[in-house]
This record gives C-alpha cells, sequence and structure tokens, in this order.
C-alpha cells in the first residue's frame, strides 16, 4: 500500500489521506481546509489526484474539517461509496446541507456589498450540489468489518470526540494501517472515551493538543463565572460554538447551571442555529454513542431558545440586555455568529467566550492574540468587548490523553505518522511518542507519499 497526505499536514483542517493499494485509490477522509488564506485556497485548486479516478472515501466524522470537501469531490467526478457510521451520516446530511447554504449566502452577502475581489463572487459548492453528494453515502455499524474495494477492508470503532466518531483501520490482507481520527476525552461530560485499537503496523494519529494538558479545573466554574460576572455589567455573553458537540455540551452546563442556581433561571439563553438544533435532537436517537440518559436529553434539548428564522436572528441583535447567545461556527469563520460579533464586538460590557481549540488564521485566534478590531464581511469592527477562552472544553484528547490511548496496542507500529495539528503540536507528541514508548514516529509534508511496507 501507498499513502499520500493531502491535508492535515501543519494545520488541524483539511484532513485528506490517500490510500493505494494496486489499481485502487480511496480518500480517509474528505475536509476542507480551514483558517489562513493559503490554506482556504487550496479548496479551490484541483486536486492532486482525478477524483473519477477515487474508489471510496471512509469518514472518521462528520466535522467539516474532515467531511465538508465531498460535494466538490462529487461535483468533479467522483462516483464511489461514502462509507461511515450511521450518525456519521446523519451528522453529514444536516452539516454538508447547511454547509452549501452558507457558502451561497455568503457568496451573494460579497455581491450585494461588493466587498469580494471576484466579480461575481461564487461559492466553492451550492446547497443542490451538498444534497447530491448524499446520495453516495453508505452507512455502517460501528465493530464490523467491511469490505470496501477490491481486497482493501476496513472497520470503525468509537473515538469519542462526537456523535458518530470513529478511528479506522484499514487492511489489503497484508498490511494495516489505523487512523485515529479525532480521539475524545476520556472523562468527556457527553461523550463515552475512544475506544482502543488493538494492533496496527502503521498509525496516522492526531496531534491537536499534542503539546498540552487540559485545565484539570471544572469548565462550568468558569462559564459560570463569565456569564455571571457578564450580567452584572449588563453586557451580552456570545459564545461561538461549533454546532455538533459543543453547542451540546454548551447547553448540557447551561442546565445544570440554571438547575444549580449558579445563573439566574430567567436569563434569557439562545441557540442561534438551526443545525445544531437539529443536531441536538440526534442526541435522543444515538444514545449508545454518549454518556446521557433520557432526562438529560430532555433537559439539554430545552435548555435554550432555538432560534430558526433570519429575521429572529436579526432582532437578536437590537437585544442590548443580559442573554447568551450560542451561535455557529466555533472559531468564527461564518455563519450567524458573525452578525452578532459585529453587533455586539465593540460594547465593553459584552463578553465573547471561544469554547475550544482555535486554528491559526481564524478570527477566532486573531480576537484572542489581543487585536482591536477584527475583519467581517470587509469591514473592521472594534474589538472591545472581554475576550476569554475556556480551552479545556475542547472534545480533542490532550496528549496525556492521547498517550493513555497508545496504550491500548499490544506492540507499536511500524511507524506513526503525527497529523492533525499545528507544527509545534506536531513536534512536541513526535518527541514525546519516541522518547516514552520508543516508537518510530515522524510529522509528515503536504503532499507527501510513503510507501507502507508490509510486516
Amino acid at each position: 500500500m501507498q499513502m499520500q497526505f493531502l491535508g492535515a499536514t501543519g494545520t488541524v483542517t483539511g484532513s485528506k489521506y490517500l490510500v493505494s493499494s494496486g489499481q485502487t485509490k480511496i480518500l480517509v477522509d474528505c475536509g476542507l481546509f480551514q483558517g489562513y488564506k493559503q490554506l482556504r485556497l487550496r479548496n479551490w485548486a484541483e486536486l492532486p489526484v482525478d477524483p473519477s479516478t477515487i474508489d471510496a472515501v471512509i469518514l472518521t466524522h462528520a466535522h467539516l474539517d474532515h467531511s465538508g470537501y465531498i460535494p466538490v469531490l462529487v461535483k468533479n467526478g467522483f462516483r464511489g461509496k461514502i462509507y461511515c457510521s450511521e450518525a456519521t451520516f446523519d451528522l453529514c446530511r444536516i452539516l454538508l446541507r447547511d454547509s452549501g447554504h452558507l457558502l451561497e449566502e455568503e457568496a451573494g452577502y460579497a455581491n450585494k456589498h461588493s466587498y469580494s475581489r471576484h466579480a461575481p463572487a461564487l461559492p466553492l459548492y451550492t446547497e443542490e450540489e451538498a444534497l447530491a453528494s448524499l446520495e453516495f453515502f453508505a452507512p455502517v455499524k460501528f465493530g464490523k468489518r467491511f469490505a470496501v474495494v477490491g481486497k482493501l477492508h476496513a472497520e470503525l470503532v468509537r473515538a469519542g470526540h462526537i456523535l458518530g466518531a470513529a478511528s479506522v483501520t484499514l487492511d489489503d490482507g497484508k498490511t494495516t494501517i489505523a487512523f485515529s481520527g479525532d480521539l475524545g476525552r476520556m472523562n468527556d461530560p457527553i461523550m463515552a472515551p475512544p475506544a482502543r485499537i488493538a494492533r496496527a503496523d502503521y498509525l496516522v494519529l492526531e496531534s491537536t493538543y499534542g503539546n498540552r494538558k487540559h485545565d484539570p479545573a471544572d469548565p462550568m466554574d468558569l462559564l459560570s463565572k463569565t456569564i455571571q460576572e457578564t450580567v452584572a455589567r449588563g453586557g451580552v455573553v456570545i459564545v461561538p460554538s461549533f454546532a455538533v458537540g459543543r453547542a451540546q455540551t454548551l447547553l448540557h452546563y447551561v442546565d445544570q447551571l440554571k438547575q444549580s442556581g449558579a445563573i439566574p433561571q430567567v436569563l434569557p439563553v439562545y441557540l442561534n442555529s438551526p443545525m445544531a438544533a437539529d443536531v441536538t435532537a440526534l442526541y435522543r436517537e444515538y444514545r449508545k454513542d454518549h454518556r446521557l440518559d433520557d432526562a438529560q436529553c430532555h433537559a439539554m434539548c430545552n435548555a435554550a431558545r432555538f432560534v430558526n428564522s433570519v429575521e429572529e436572528s436579526k432582532a437578536l441583535n437590537m437585544k442590548h440586555m443580559p442573554m447568551v447567545i450560542i451561535a455557529a461556527s466555533g472559531m468564527a469563520t461564518g455563519g450567524r455568529v458573525l452578525h452578532h460579533l459585529k453587533a455586539f464586538a465593540s460594547d465593553p460590557r459584552n463578553t465573547i467566550l471561544f469554547a475550544g481549540f482555535q486554528a491559526g488564521g481564524t478570527r477566532g485566534a486573531a480576537m484572542l492574540s489581543g487585536v482591536d478590531a477584527i475583519k467581517i464581511h470587509g469591514e473592521y469592527v472594534p474589538l472591545r468587548a472581554q475576550v476569554v477562552q475556556i480551552e479545556n472544553l475542547s472534545a480533542h484528547a490532550d496528549a496525556d490523553e492521547i498517550l493513555s490511548w497508545l496504550s491500548g496496542f499490544g506492540q507499536p507500529p511500524k511507524q506513526t505518522f503525527i497529523t492533525h495539528g499545528e507544527p509545534d503540536a506536531a513536534d512536541a507528541l513526535r518527541r514525546r511518542i519516541e522518547e516514552q514508548l520508543k516508537w518510530q514516529c515522524r510529522v509528515p509534508d503536504y503532499l507527501e507519499s510513503v510507501q507502507l511496507v508490509q510486516p
């Protein structure tokens, strides 16, 4: 087998791994690049492999940095099957459609306000193209080895992280390669811990938090403190949030804080993301993927008022009163949260609360670095609101938890490839695995190809 790294090298986005066995080609993950402009431009560039020659895709999970390029792949000729867990398929039906809609909306807004360098500005793909790509999905069950194409077989096991997230083991009958996907936390308040993998000849391992350890403090304490202080100032808490996973954790915490009296029962809390609302409902269908019981699921689904229409969303910007608004996207790269930032970022009474990792080149990373203005829709908005981060709300395993997960291997892989991390994080994890476990590790480069020699 041969593998080429088409993404998630030097960055946490754009996950794509091309695996070839004889004349067979498959992609493991098919994600969008996000963050720095030079990365985002890769989404528009021609893929290094003709999509029509790719026989199948296997998805680890539904987040757009792992699945969001699929409509482009299909538009450009891919006609194989897209294998993933059942929950991942249900999430992709929501996320990909929403992504196409937002891309069209953003292109339309750019054309209306003439701030794009392109005339006209075009979306990377449309909602209709996203819907068309769903016809190629083929959901599979966890824990059951299945035929992919030719001699290639695969198996998915739960990775925690979000609903449906999987680690993937792929083999051609001779050589086995495992992909960690995004690993969840061992003691996540909602998701079950990631299942371990007993053996693989090669391993592709994520390193989002490869150079850090999560703060052991209870994130609810900081969430409570931030909300209390902002409310006391008469301000608004804006929470840019991933619609899948993070939004649900926040709703679960908001319910617990209100029940305990830590924040006022009457404090208005809004979930301004129709997509996040649809995702939240799925937690009732996939009980095996998480820890919540029926009562907790019901409470989470009722912890906020769901905002659906554009009119309701715009109306929130007129309410300069204490409230909490949770809105996508999690790194403030697009979506409805941008309009809330335009409305509230300039008022020092308000708080912008980031709940988790912010990739380099995103507005979220820029705000946390201390900039005094942020560019939204071609205009600079003064940033006077307090900016806070609760980093240990992340759904990614930290360095210690990754090492713990690796202890499940009965013997070291022949080679471990460290991906899906900023350069410092990837290299720190490489050093730690080499020094503590004595494994062979390396951090691959973008578009690098490696030969996977059978053991």
